[in-house]
């Protein structure tokens, strides 16, 4: 096979404060023609750099040494004028967050035609039958009508399709996909890998794929490289590196999947929380008097329980109902039926009556880094609840602080320093400790670990397991990885469409599904095929 892009003795460094920090150091692979090769390590370790470095992406700040060769081409050190004919002609990019990639003030058609006008001079009726191709192409439906959509008006599965519609419009050799499925339900990331299985085989493409999962890469790669603070410390076809890895890291990186299952449940154990017969329906309201005309049926009629030191996961696609369920039981959104907290209807109570129920129901959000204040230093985020509930300790405040970081892995020394700080699995340990130090009965975890490496999900999922054997926590786990829920949840409840298609206990739900959809879920999770 022809090799489409060589990459030699790569080397990257940026300045800063007068000195040069180095990013990447020494890296070498190539692409052949119709091959998938995967760039794979945690965050900080080089990936996304390596691949910007193709094109000349990098700011100016970065210093750049060695080779990288596309069809012979040298890109380090091309003029401006030779990259731009080489981006999105020749190389196109896929990026994770499509919202953030789409412009929201272009609908989709402008944002695809103007690729078209750029590379080919395909203007009006042209470009608009190109780019109507090109969304039938990625399985876009009624694609007609979503040319004239905003990105706001998609959902992030059929985002993510116009972003790989986008890459596909000049007809290019390579695709470089950085981590395009991260931020997508698992039913969705299946479907976009087909996607982008087929593409490669019918437009006889070579794709660069850079992922921090595993279990993509199974899937996805013919060869594999392992990154490792700017450095790739293994690389082999795919087979042999999963079935026989030879550096530590990449072992760390296989074992890296959230083990065990939840600890019983003490038989005597208290109800924390039941909900019977929730329904949280939004209306829709019209004309000047905003006349109600219908309504958005956000959750039907749910009916469970949660005991101190058990854990109820909540799964399902994007939209089906999971976090507003969870909003409705922490009485953050209007909700009928009853929720019974610690004995007492919530939902009947006022403001000023709920209030000094709300240290004992705490919740950790999906993004760590947008849910903590970033003029606030960690100590003053774990604090805060303190003084919102006028908890004034009988010890020293910065002791309380100290203890709490520590029981959650963090060193009580990092205390004055400010989110921007931490890495992201130090930013969720921080939300955990601020959830924490009022010692609550009930956490609501939204999706606490979806934005994490694979590693450093799994030392969450094993505080998280430790924090409520010692408490006796009762926790109400959303997410859309049933890995991580396999391991947590006691209970599982299926959402689809505000509806709960299947409850029961995790273990007979994990070894024999009664839905379809709880199968798709499954199938889409961990392979066709494969009981879990």
């Amino acid at each position: 096979m022809s090799v489409v892009l060589e990459v030699s003795d790569l080397n990257i460094a940026f300045r800063h404060e007068g000195r040069e920090v180095s990013a990447v150091r020494h890296v070498s692979f190539t692409v052949s023609k119709g091959e998938t090769v995967a760039l794979v390590g945690e965050s900080g370790s080089g990936k996304s750099i390596t691949a910007l470095s193709t094109v000349g992406l990098l700011p100016d700040s970065a210093h750049v040494t060695g080779s990288v060769r596309y069809l012979g081409r040298e890109m380090v050190g091309a003029s401006p004028s030779e990259l731009r004919r080489v981006r999105g002609n020749d190389i196109s990019f896929i990026f994770q967050e499509p919202m953030t990639s789409l412009n929201p003030l272009h609908t989709i058609e402008r944002q695809l035609t103007e690729s078209l006008g750029l590379h080919q001079a395909l203007t009006g009726a042209a470009a608009r039958a190109r780019a109507l191709e090109l969304l039938n192409k990625v399985g876009i439906r009624d694609a007609e009508s979503r040319l004239s959509a905003y990105p706001h008006q998609l959902s992030g599965g059929q985002r993510q399709r116009v972003m790989i519609a986008m890459a596909l419009a000049n007809g290019p050799d390579l695709l470089v996909a950085d981590e395009p499925t991260t931020a997508l339900d698992v039913t969705i990331q299946a479907q976009i890998l087909e996607l982008l299985a087929d593409l490669k085989r019918s437009e006889n493409l070579s794709l660069l794929f850079i992922t921090h999962d595993l279990g993509i890469v199974r899937r996805i790669a013919d060869r594999v490289c392992v990154m490792q603070g700017g450095e790739i410390v293994e690389q082999g076809p795919t087979g042999e590196i999963f079935a026989n890895p030879q550096h530590p890291y990449t072992q760390k990186l296989l074992a890296a999947e959230p083990q065990g299952r939840p600890d019983p449940v003490p038989a005597d154990a208290p109800v924390i929380v039941q909900a019977e017969k929730l329904r949280i329906w939004f209306p829709i309201t019209q004309g000047f008097l905003r006349t109600v005309t219908g309504h958005v049926k956000a959750v039907n009629e749910a009916t469970f329980s949660v005991r101190a030191g058990e854990t109820l996961g909540i799964v399902g696609e994007s939209g089906s109902g999971k976090t507003t369920l969870a909003l409705a039981i922490l009485r953050l959104i209007p909700a009928e039926g009853r929720v019974v907290f610690l004995g007492q209807n919530v939902l009947g109570l006022s403001p000023a009556q709920m209030r000094p129920h709300r240290r004992d129901m705490q919740i950790v959000f999906q993004d760590p880094f947008g849910s903590l204040s970033p003029r606030m230093t960690a100590a003053q985020i774990i604090a805060e609840g303190l003084g919102v509930h006028g908890l004034e300790p009988g010890r020293n405040r910065d002791q309380m602080v100290a203890e709490i970081m520590a029981e959650v892995g963090l060193d009580p020394a990092m205390a004055p320093r400010y989110p921007h700080e931490f890495s992201g699995g130090q930013r969720q340990r921080i939300a955990i400790a601020r959830a924490m130090i009022l010692r609550p009965k009930l956490v609501v975890l939204d999706e606490p670990t979806s934005a994490l490496d694979m590693t450093v999900q799994v030392q969450i999922v094993d505080l998280l397991r430790d924090l409520q054997r010692k408490w006796g926590l009762a926790y109400v786990f959303i997410s859309h990885d049933l890995r991580v829920v396999r391991a947590l949840a006691h209970k599982v409840l299926v959402m689809k469409d505000g509806d709960v298609v299947e409850s029961g206990p995790g273990a007979d739900l994990f070894a024999n599904p009664q839905t379809d959809y709880t199968r798709a879920l499954m199938a889409a999770a961990f392979g066709p095929g494969h009981r879990p």
